[in-house]
């Protein structure tokens, strides 16, 4: 009775995912855009404030990341396995398909788009969530999507300039700005994380916002220069109707496969749940910055197919979290980890590698 009951109110504690603030925040975000775009000076004040917003997004996701704990977290390695090969195999592929058997109203920056979205990696916090609620295996989850987040920042770059090299302007420079933008930053937040990292701990309240506010700067300098060269007369009706039946697509395709992938692997339950919430959810917070990287001014319309992918992977997560969180579990081995399996009550920042605290 104890069990149902436990399982009943992490169901309604998911519910609020369903109207996700931080949504509406983007959303409001590119409102806000489309209304009063950054111009002229205040543009290029714009793009840089938004360059420093990145690379400070990637400093902390580095100096919050534990090595320690992230090395524990190999052992599970076929379901690990499984993830990467769903976040940068099937979905790569996937996209491809998408353009070239969807139809003519999607196509331009916003299939490029969606191919985009294909090549990021997996989130860390709202796959942790939701696995957490549905009685998963939590630390496998928090290990997968870390996994997943330090792949993307070298394989998604380079997908990107195989798959996408017409619409981005990457080159031998552009890799090496990547690196400087993104990865730079990264590793310098590792290698001070033994005098800053208690620093982060004790503030992760504070620097949540942080995060959060970067991204927003990033939503709205893209929006602003999108705005700027009329970009949202692409932006028909029905080609967001057909946007929003290749995204459900794609999620119902990426949760079909990793549940099957873990079903023929022998992963017992709570491992299957962690391998299907992480192989079918793709990073914002790691998506966003890229963009901004990858297509520079062009990258208003391409991140659009992410942002409402996002919404969707929240709303289906929730639903199959709550279907699993109902179900009895076939063995105890089914039930939600205790607190203490849990490394060091790790949390996370939006979509990025965890935050120890």
């Amino acid at each position: 009775m104890t069990d149902g009951t436990d399982r009943r109110s992490r169901w309604r504690g998911l519910r609020p995912r369903w109207l996700d603030p931080y949504m509406a925040a983007l959303a409001g975000t590119v409102g806000l855009a489309a209304l009063f775009p950054a111009t002229g000076g205040s543009a290029r004040v714009a793009a840089v404030a938004c360059n420093l917003a990145v690379a400070l997004l990637f400093f902390l996701y580095g100096a919050r990341l534990s090595a320690r704990q992230t090395l524990a977290g190999l052992g599970h390695l076929r379901l690990h396995g499984l993830v990467l090969a769903a976040t940068f195999g099937l979905f790569p592929l996937l996209g491809v398909a998408t353009a070239l058997l969807t139809p003519a109203p999607l196509t331009g920056q916003l299939q490029t788009g969606v191919l985009f979205l294909c090549l990021l990696p997996s989130t860390v916090q709202s796959s942790v969530a939701l696995t957490g609620a549905a009685g998963g295996d939590v630390p496998a989850a928090i290990c997968a999507g870390t996994y997943s987040s330090l792949a993307g920042l070298l394989l998604t770059p380079l997908l990107a300039a195989w798959l996408l090299g017409a619409h981005t302007a990457l080159s031998a420079e552009g890799l090496l700005r990547i690196a400087a933008q993104l990865l730079a930053p990264f590793l310098l937040g590792q290698l001070l994380r033994p005098w800053i990292g208690g620093f982060l701990s004790r503030h992760k309240r504070v620097l949540t916002p942080m995060d959060r506010g970067s991204i927003l700067l990033v939503v709205y300098t893209a929006f602003s220069a999108a705005m700027a060269q009329g970009i949202w007369g692409l932006a028909t009706p029905g080609c967001l109707l057909g946007l929003v039946a290749v995204l459900l697509a794609l999620l119902a395709a990426a949760l079909a496969a990793t549940w099957l992938g873990a079903r023929l692997l022998g992963l017992d339950r709570p491992a299957t749940i962690a391998a299907v919430l992480c192989g079918s959810q793709k990073s914002l917070a790691n998506g966003l910055p890229m963009a901004t990287v990858l297509f520079g001014p062009q990258a208003g319309l391409l991140v659009l197919p992410l942002m409402a992918y996002h919404q969707l992977q929240l709303v289906a997560g929730t639903v199959l979290a709550g279907r699993w969180a109902r179900a009895p579990a076939a063995t105890p081995a089914g039930r939600t980890p205790p607190a203490g399996r849990v490394p060091a009550a790790l949390t996370a920042g939006p979509d990025g590698p965890p935050v120890p605290g």
